[in-house]
């Protein structure tokens, strides 16, 4: 290599090259030209002749913003008669300070819509209230009637099954005291017999249900059991024990009912 040839790899010809990093060129003209734009616009924005709406808005805020001059007509005549700038309207000064504030209207609805409008919003949220309230009412009903007859079913469930508690207990007792035919058909529990007899039961119980007017029902039946029982064996079905005499039941037997046993 010749001496008059630069060593591009030599330390001198590095040191005279400027340190530029990769896109801070690109990135300065950017700035500057989002800049310039910016500045275009406010230019632009000042420059730009006003709409006759937005002269007018701008001259109303200004009017608004100052307080009326003596040159006016009416503050003067109010000066007259003893008002002073600040002082409230009225005779002991309590009346309005500041002038009745503008209502611009830019619809084209006419004057009362709005509160027609409002009214019947209101008119409806106040029909939706009244539907609500009479599905809770419905639902709250709904719901008693079914805990009513669900504790009904129960408790004629349990009627029954204290009725067939003391059937057998009847027919056992009076088997005890030589009794061979109950007091009623149905003071002792019904028994299968052969098809001929079920055939002349089912005829006989038909002409029976013709000539009886009323139907005891298993509350009526449980209540004449029970005294029955009571009266003539000294049985309790709830207790379960059968007592020396009458004396002896109406002092350890809690009543003649399974709610004087709970």
């Amino acid at each position: 290599m010749s001496d008059e040839e630069e060593d591009y790899m030599s330390d001198a010809f590095l040191s005279t090259l400027q340190d530029v990093k990769p896109g801070v060129n690109m990135v300065r003209r950017v700035k500057e030209a989002m800049k310039k734009e910016a500045q275009q616009k406010e230019t632009n924005i000042k420059n730009r002749q006003k709409s006759y709406k937005e002269q007018e808005k701008d001259s109303r805020e200004a009017a608004l913003q100052s307080s009326i001059s003596n040159e006016n007509k009416g503050f003067a005549l109010l000066q007259k008669m003893g008002y002073k700038a600040g002082q409230g309207l009225g005779k002991q000064g309590a009346g309005r300070v500041d002038p009745i504030p503008l209502n611009i209207k830019t619809d084209r609805g006419g004057i009362g819509l709005e509160e027609v409008k409002k009214r019947k919003a209101e008119e409806e949220l106040e029909h939706y209230r009244q539907k609500v309230r009479a599905k809770q009412q419905n639902e709250t009903k709904s719901l008693e009637d079914f805990r009513s007859r669900v504790r009904t079913e129960r408790e004629e469930r349990k009627i029954e099954g204290d009725l067939r508690r003391s059937q057998g207990a009847c027919e056992q007792l009076d088997s005890q005291k030589g009794i061979t035919v109950p007091r009623e058909d149905w003071y002792w529990p019904k028994v299968k017999a052969d098809d001929e007899e079920e055939e002349d039961e089912e005829e006989e119980e038909e002409k029976e249900e013709e000539e009886e007017i009323v139907e005891l029902t298993s509350f009526d039946k449980l209540q004449i059991m029970t005294s029955y029982l009571r009266g003539v064996h000294f049985y309790c079905i709830w207790c379960g024990t059968t007592y020396n005499d009458e004396e002896d039941l109406c002092s350890n037997c809690p009543g003649d009912t399974a709610a004087d046993h709970e």
